[in-house]
């Protein structure tokens, strides 16, 4: 097999040609002149061919017939070469992700994952959006968002990875709530779509309780702030539990089993940057929700 042509011999042959002399091609390539007759000279023993021929009518040299046909290689070569060094030279393109979360996981930990991300991944440009799963599940299948953290009941479907939450039942310090009486249990709650709001209107109704919505709230804080101000009772997971917060497991009101946080792509094939964030994801979500 021969060796690839040198570029530099084909681009001062081009030179040579261009400017129809070595002494003007010299000028052109920042070489003496007798260097440019050594190039020329070295090419034409690496391809075995005559390149170069005397120009009676000028006093310069033209290209052989052999010469022409290489003349058309060099500048493809040249100009591929060229457009490389171009293309390596400027900004990296960035490639977007669509993750959506699920609103009450929206908080600083996840911030603080998803940052920790995009400084790992700096040609990776991260679009994240808050919602309740119902409506994250329906982004992702319209094709909306490329992944979707989401919480559902457990075992629920495929998966690229999943992890348990314990459920509580939580209400103020002192709830001085009778839940055997006749009054209503007042439910501080997330919007309608929610599995905890779900979880927790099923139980009391299994309980053969009254209920009524005392406070909803489409962030976590707020349900979080509503049962410390006693004014309802909520199921949350464990991890959203307050200092300010009594657990209330064992006053009458039933243990829920685990649901789940999972993460679901949609329909079509992850492309490489989609699944380099689904990696990521599964590699960390586990110790953050530990912490």
């Amino acid at each position: 097999m021969n060796p690839p042509l040198d570029l530099g011999l084909l681009r001062t042959f081009e030179a040579v040609v261009d400017a129809g002399g070595f002494t003007r091609a010299a000028d052109r390539v920042h070489l003496t002149q007798s260097t440019v007759s050594l190039q020329i000279k070295k090419l034409e023993e690496r391809v075995g061919r005559v390149l170069l021929s005397r120009d009676r009518a000028t006093g310069g040299v033209r290209p052989t017939e052999e010469g022409e046909v290489l003349l058309g290689y060099a500048r493809r070569l040249l100009q591929i070469s060229a457009d490389a060094s171009e293309a390596l030279q400027q900004p990296r393109r960035s490639v977007t992700v669509r993750l959506g979360v699920p609103e009450d996981f929206a908080g600083t930990r996840l911030i603080s994952l998803l940052s920790a991300f995009a400084a790992s991944a700096p040609d990776i440009r991260l679009n994240t959006f808050s919602g309740w799963s119902l409506g994250l599940r329906a982004l992702l299948d319209q094709g909306d968002l490329d992944l979707a953290l989401i919480k559902r009941e457990a075992g629920e479907g495929p998966c690229l990875g999943h992890w348990p939450e314990r459920l509580v039942w939580v209400g103020p310090e002192k709830t001085g709530l009778d839940f055997a009486g006749g009054d209503p249990v007042p439910l501080a709650v997330f919007p309608s779509g929610c599995i905890y709001r779900d979880r927790a209107i099923r139980a009391v109704d299994e309980q053969g309780w009254n209920w009524r919505i005392a406070y909803a709230s489409q962030g976590l804080m707020g349900v979080q702030a509503a049962v410390a101000g006693g004014l309802g009772i909520s199921l949350l997971p464990v991890n959203a539990v307050l200092d300010s917060h009594h657990i209330l497991e064992g006053d009458l009101l039933p243990a829920q089993q685990e649901t789940e946080l999972a993460l679901i792509a949609g329909a079509r094939r992850m492309e490489r940057h989609v699944q380099f964030l689904a990696q990521f994801l599964v590699a960390h979500i586990g110790n953050m929700q530990a912490a």
